[in-house]
């Protein structure tokens, strides 16, 4: 994700869309547990903890931020997205609409310090949504008495639904008009939710092959050069239809490679466990890390330095230089140490204190 949001170069970029948004929420699908099926509460409790939360608490954050940040020179009303788009300070009652787009929506939230937060309703939609078709199909089931179906013939009977659904809204251009941005990403999300599932169920048969890996990588790099695609908000039909198959091999391709790291101890191994239990620190504070590289940028080039106000990260020369490297490494980097640095101060406290 944050190599993606670096500007990298196109063919890089053109693949690492193909398949890193579904990730994400085939990742998620692959945990969910059939004992939520009689324990729904304490499943809604649980993402509405993990996604909800943090979203009102960072969207907030940076609601509070957003006009100081004009004040600082971080954010200007002359430069910002590649497409010419700029923002601007909020006015009071702005900011007060704003405030209950979070609370009520999951949107609201600053699209140029925090636009990736999308994910956090489209997750939050896709699980307890998936979760929702599930119990229906199950319900069914148990009537008939099939209490088997629930290993396979059930999710695939979910994804089947997902991708019908997504095929009818995208071909007719309807939107669901009580979800942000029209709920393309949600019903996608829960296709992709049922897909981590499935494939839960089916991974005994599953066997890592290095020339299955190369398969999965070809398939995507494929998609991505004549067939583009990705997780779009406004995709039409013909984007939706083509991203599922190169969706999953892009998510294959990652299994495999994370299986083969796993199987030894070692800095990489423990670098991505690290990065792993801190994503929301890189989710949340990405963006705005890739400031500092932009300060770096502008000196170099000779930029305006109003330049830094750019989003994601400063356009010009993005198609030829290597920043794209340094945007990347900060972007995780800086909120992985960032982390690391305030929970040492944390425990060194508590030792103070014991």
């Amino acid at each position: 994700m944050v190599v993606g949001h670096s500007e990298c170069p196109g063919a890089l970029c053109a693949f690492i869309y193909e398949f890193h948004m579904p990730l994400f929420f085939i990742t998620a699908g692959y945990f969910f547990s059939l004992r939520y099926l009689d324990d729904e509460a304490a499943f809604v409790k649980k993402r509405l903890k993990g996604l909800y939360v943090p979203f009102v608490k960072w969207s907030v954050v940076f609601l509070l931020l957003h006009n100081l940040m004009f004040d600082l020179g971080v954010m200007n009303e002359q430069y910002g997205n590649a497409g010419g788009g700029v923002t601007h300070p909020y006015t009071w009652h702005q900011i007060q609409q704003n405030l209950w787009n979070i609370l009520t929506a999951m949107g609201g939230y600053d699209q140029f310090l925090n636009g990736a937060f999308w994910f956090f309703r489209g997750l939050l939609v896709a699980s307890v949504g998936y979760l929702v078709v599930f119990k229906l199909y199950d319900l069914l089931a148990r009537k008939v008495g099939r209490p088997e179906w629930r290993q396979v013939a059930i999710p695939l009977a979910v994804c089947a639904t997902a991708l019908a659904l997504g095929a009818w809204k995208t071909a007719e251009g309807l939107k669901v008009t009580t979800l942000v941005q029209g709920g393309t990403r949600e019903i996608t999300g829960l296709f992709f939710f049922g897909c981590g599932f499935l494939f839960r169920q089916l991974r005994h048969k599953y066997k890592v092959e290095w020339w299955s890996t190369l398969a999965f990588a070809c398939v995507t790099l494929a998609f991505s050069h004549y067939a583009p695609s990705g997780m779009d908000w406004n995709a039409a039909f013909d984007k939706f239809a083509k991203l599922p198959l190169p969706a999953i091999c892009g998510f294959l391709m990652v299994y495999n490679v994370s299986t083969w790291i796993d199987r030894r101890d070692g800095i990489v191994r423990r670098f991505l466990v690290f990065c792993g239990n801190n994503t929301l620190p890189v989710f949340v504070f990405h963006i705005i890390s890739f400031k500092l590289v932009s300060l770096l940028k502008i000196w170099y080039y000779g930029l305006d330095p109003r330049q830094i106000g750019c989003h994601m990260v400063i356009h010009d020369y993005a198609k030829d230089d290597l920043f794209w490297i340094l945007y990347s490494v900060a972007g995780v980097g800086v909120p992985l140490v960032a982390t690391y640095i305030v929970r040492r101060m944390k425990e060194h406290t508590r030792s103070a204190i014991r």
